[in-house]
């Protein structure tokens, strides 16, 4: 039998973030991913998590973990997708660890992906948008840095990580204002800022204080912002803003929604997918190529582009008999069946 704890240990320790070069990020949703496994795997075996056993971790067990996601705790097929995603990972790195488990990790990794519906991404109209970047009281310090987190969320396209993970140093206000973005797999993207941007940016640096922390957006004690701090301070100012546009009721407002509509404006005003890809630093074309599909104005392009087929002009001609019965009338006083 494999005691499990000391091989995930040096898993999540040295074979992802060191030898493979995983983001800290990923590292954090594999090691999420485990605790939510292993704490099933113990209440089902009747074992503590740190006595489980690779021989244990059979493919039957994984596929009611992966059902147990949702059908108890409401997970999407998406997050059902990651943790399976995880747990692969993981096998493949025992695969030359422990050889003689080869037969029942080939049986886990031949557990399928679920399918997931390809919905059109959630986007913020101009209106929306603006009524949650004026939100904010600039006249408070708090009020400064959420307006300045909010714009450049907003107009970097930035993931949450991205924003939060911004140090003093990635911020250029000189000749030509720009922001250095580390993004996933540690590819870097510099991003030109619109002259607002840096100007809500300079208002945040000049009361964010000489704190000795290397991140741009502090909290209320003067640590880096954290992720759930970011989307408490969204959540307050969409709220505000729900008071002055109405519209925003009806929308449930997240960060990568922000993203989004950063990407839909991008497409609008260039009818370039590429550059929405090289601004959002996307991998691949094929990620970028979800906005096509929410973008309205490239559909109606192609529609007026297009020469429509000609229709054959031509009127229904009715029998007399029926023309008869229809006028005004004459069906309630007649009887007679038609034919």
């Amino acid at each position: 039998m494999t005691p499990i704890a000391s091989h995930i240990t040096f898993f999540l320790q040295q074979n992802l973030p060191v030898e493979r070069g995983a983001s800290v990020n990923t590292s954090e949703s594999y090691a999420y991913a485990f605790k939510l496994f292993f704490e099933y795997a113990g209440n089902r075996l009747k074992t503590k998590p740190s006595n489980l056993y690779l021989e244990q971790l059979n493919a039957t067990l994984i596929v009611n973990f992966l059902n147990y996601l949702e059908e108890e705790r409401g997970n999407g097929a998406n997050s059902r997708n990651i943790r399976l995603a995880a747990i692969k990972s993981f096998m493949r790195f025992m695969e030359y660890r422990v050889p003689s488990a080869l037969e029942q990790i080939q049986r886990i990794m031949a557990i399928p992906l679920k399918k997931t519906d390809v919905r059109l991404v959630k986007h913020l109209t101009v209106e929306e948008m603006q009524a949650i970047l004026n939100a904010p009281d600039p006249s408070s310090r708090d009020g400064i840095r959420d307006r300045a987190m909010l714009y450049l969320c907003f107009a970097g396209g930035l993931r949450v990580s991205e924003l939060i993970g911004l140090c003093l140093v990635d911020l250029n206000l000189q000749p030509q204002a720009s922001i250095l973005v580390r993004g996933k797999g540690r590819k870097e993207r510099s991003l030109p800022l619109w002259k607002e941007t840096t100007s809500v940016l300079r208002a945040w640096l000049a009361v964010r204080g000489n704190v000795l922390v290397p991140e741009l957006f502090l909290n209320a004690r003067g640590e880096h912002m954290t992720r759930s701090g970011f989307e408490y301070i969204l959540r307050k100012h969409v709220h505000t803003a729900r008071k002055q546009c109405t519209s925003l009721q009806m929308k449930r407002v997240s960060p990568h929604v922000l993203r989004h509509t950063c990407a839909l404006t991008i497409l609008q005003a260039t009818k370039d997918l590429r550059k929405v890809s090289l601004w959002l630093g996307h991998a691949n074309m094929q990620t970028t190529e979800i906005y096509t599909r929410a973008d309205s104005s490239i559909k109606l392009e192609a529609l007026e582009s297009v020469v429509a087929p000609k229709m054959r002009s031509g009127r229904f001609k009715a029998t007399d008999e029926l023309i008869a019965l229809l006028e005004k009338g004459s069906f309630m006083r007649s009887n007679k069946t038609l034919k």
